[in-house]
């Protein structure tokens, strides 16, 4: 369980393909602080701690994890956003984020807004998954507030520190984004989708 607050913007130092899976190696300031087997969100996907050494550590992400996210597209050198397991009894500055991406969504349009910066992303709406106006959403980790939501559309309003802290200063028009829409919308869109099926 996470909370979208970004910890560190790691580099990827490595790619390695084996079979079907990505095994991608991450410098961090973070990694002294890591163990085997741990959980850490990559972009806002939860992938494990596989390998460690003094400054980078390797996590693996399956086929399934590339074909929902944007992991795919990674490159050496490209910041990623990091976030470690929220630890019981912490603050939630975020909301409740599980790591698990429902899908990607593609950068729209990105305007400065005396001060701040307004991205509108574009998702396929087939999938049913919904956002509503002040509602919650993770793009590539990061706990948001959307703004001007539309049925396969949403604009999210970035501060400075979010801004240099995160890689949403990397993104361009055209940037894939992973999506994990809030928990509590995942069920009522589910429960409605069912009601009108019976």
């Amino acid at each position: 369980m996470f909370t979208g607050i970004i910890e560190d913007i790691g580099i990827i130092t490595d790619l390695k393909n084996e079979f079907d899976n990505l095994h991608i190696t991450v410098k961090s300031k973070i990694t002294p602080e890591l163990k085997i087997d741990q959980s850490v969100a990559h972009n806002g996907v939860c992938l494990t701690v596989v390998n460690l050494n003094s400054e980078t550590y390797t996590v693996t992400a399956i086929k399934e994890t590339l074909d929902k996210t944007n992991l795919n597209t990674l490159n050496v050198g490209a910041p990623i956003n990091l976030e470690r397991a929220m630890k019981l009894g912490d603050r939630l500055d975020g909301h409740i984020v599980q790591g698990h991406v429902d899908q990607t969504a593609i950068c729209e349009s990105i305007e400065e807004a005396n001060g701040s910066w307004v991205f509108t992303f574009n998702y396929d709406a087939s999938l049913n998954n919904i956002t509503i106006e002040k509602g919650s959403i993770t793009v590539n980790g990061v706990s948001l507030t959307v703004v001007n939501s539309k049925r396969n559309s949403f604009s999210v309003a970035i501060i400075p520190y979010t801004y240099q802290h995160t890689n949403f200063n990397t993104f361009k028009i055209g940037t894939t984004v992973n999506l994990e829409f809030d928990v509590l919308g995942k069920y009522v869109s589910r429960l409605v989708n069912l009601n009108n099926i019976n």
